[in-house]
Parts: structure tokens; C-alpha cells; sequence
């Protein structure tokens, strides 16, 4: 994929105003910006965490500001784009993204790999549908201004992209066997302290199983769930014993 149309968009700006994941207790945080990187051609290896902050919440009285990744990356695994970002609602993004230059076909299930479900409905709906003609523009805006870490796959199941979606967030649904065809969604905090119960390596071999027939992938590092040294340090390993290879 030419992601030159892309980088346009995701050329690294702050969000100032209280939209979208700037919009989590806002009116009751200090900081109250922001920043979403550049998105760069590379390899997960080039991964590196950032030093701006990506997301910023109120929680039990205290106020947690975790910085996100220095870029976005782009690669492409055995024909498949993959995208690797920080917060979770690019994906929307990057699917439609991908969707428009022949990524996968409309309507193929959706496998989401996720300590969370994301299946909150945003305030407002994606006002498009598949038939009609939007631009990225009114892509980028809505997944920037209006959709967040938790509300960003309902649009997607909305408008038809995504027939349904398969959630695993647990070693009961890791043991279920996959379609033939899918878009593989992965949050890295499916590995946080939380989520350790499930053993580490298991679900790094299943993962790695998953990738082999997935159409387009998308990868999340969650800074506000996952502690983003070490996310950086296991995507790489989700790629490295496979046979196959990056092109």
C-alpha cells in the first residue's frame, strides 16, 4: 500500500480540545492535550516509545498521563498491510483505509484480541455508509474527533464493514477456531499484569497462528492499559517464527 495519502493525515498534531480520547475528564485535568504520531514506513522493530503524552485520565483522584509511541508504523507480512499505532480507535482509520485499496472485501468477520471488548456505542454514528462517497478526511475526523479507546468497532459493524466480530479476551476464546478470512485486530494489552493468568507463551503462539490467515492487521499498544517498553518489546516477537516473511 501507498501510504503516502495517509501520512498527510497522521503527520504527528495534538488534540487540544475535549473530543475523542481528549475528551476523558477533561474539565478535571491539568494536561490537556493529545499527541498522535507520524505514521512511517518500517518494521516492528522500529518501534519506540514516544515522550509526548497519548492519553490522559482521571482515576481515583489522581491524574495519569502515559505517553504513547514515538511513530506509527507500516509494514507489510506476507502481502497483508499491518498497522501498529498507540491508542485503539485509529483502527477504524486504517480499516477503512485499508478497505478502500483492496485490503479485504466488505462483510468478512472481524477477530478482535483484546483484555477489552471496545463495543461501547460513540455518540454519534459514522454518517456514511459503504455506498457512499466520503472522503479520508471525514474518516480521519470521525476517528479523531468523535470515537475513542473503547467505541470505535460498533461504526464498523454499522456501516457493514464487518459482518460480526469475534472477541478474545480470555483462554476459553483463544481455544476457538478462527474463519477463513478476517481482519485480525490485536490490543497489546491482552498481555498486561492484568491479563497474565492466560500464559504468556500460549498466547503468543496463538496469536502468531492468527496472523497466517488474516487479511489486514491491525496492532494497538494501549498506553493507558499496557506499559508501552513492553509492548514494543513482544510485537516483534508475534512476527519472528513464522516462515513467513516481511516484504
Amino acid at each position: 500500500m501507498d501510504i503516502s495519502p495517509l501520512q498527510k493525515f497522521y503527520h504527528g498534531f495534538l488534540i487540544k480540545e475535549p473530543v475523542g480520547n481528549n475528551g476523558f475528564s477533561y474539565d478535571r485535568r491539568q494536561n490537556k492535550s493529545l499527541f498522535v504520531p507520524p505514521l512511517i514506513s518500517g518494521k516492528p522493530d522500529d518501534l519506540k516509545p514516544g515522550t509526548e503524552i497519548a492519553f490522559c485520565e482521571i482515576e481515583d483522584g489522581t491524574e495519569k498521563a502515559r505517553t504513547g509511541l514515538k511513530n506509527f508504523i507500516y509494514f507489510t507480512y506476507a502481502n497483508k498491510d499491518v498497522f501498529i499505532f498507540d491508542n485503539h480507535n485509529h483502527a477504524f482509520f486504517f480499516w477503512l483505509a485499508g478497505r478502500r485499496v483492496g485490503s479485504f472485501c466488505y462483510g468478512i468477520p472481524l477477530i478482535h484480541i483484546d483484555q477489552h471488548t471496545d463495543m461501547r456505542l460513540p455518540e454519534q454514528n459514522f454518517p456514511f455508509t459503504l455506498e457512499d462517497r466520503f472522503s479520508l478526511q471525514q474518516v480521519f475526523d470521525y476517528t479523531n474527533w468523535v470515537l475513542n479507546v473503547g467505541n470505535f468497532i460498533r461504526p464498523a459493524l454499522n456501516i457493514g464493514l464487518f459482518t460480526q466480530v469475534k472477541i478474545i479476551d480470555s483462554s476459553i476464546s483463544f481455544q476457538s477456531k478462527p474463519p477463513e478470512k478476517y481482519v485480525l485486530d490485536i490490543d497489546m494489552d491482552i498481555f498486561s499484569e492484568d491479563m497474565a493468568y492466560i500464559p504468556f507463551d500460549f498466547k503468543l503462539n496463538k496469536i502468531r497462528s492468527y496472523l497466517k490467515k488474516a487479511q489486514l492487521i491491525t496492532i494497538a499498544t494501549s498506553p493507558y492499559f499496557m506499559n508501552q517498553e513492553q509492548a514494543v518489546e513482544i510485537i516483534p516477537q508475534l512476527f519472528t517464527a513464522n516462515t513467513l516473511e516481511f516484504i
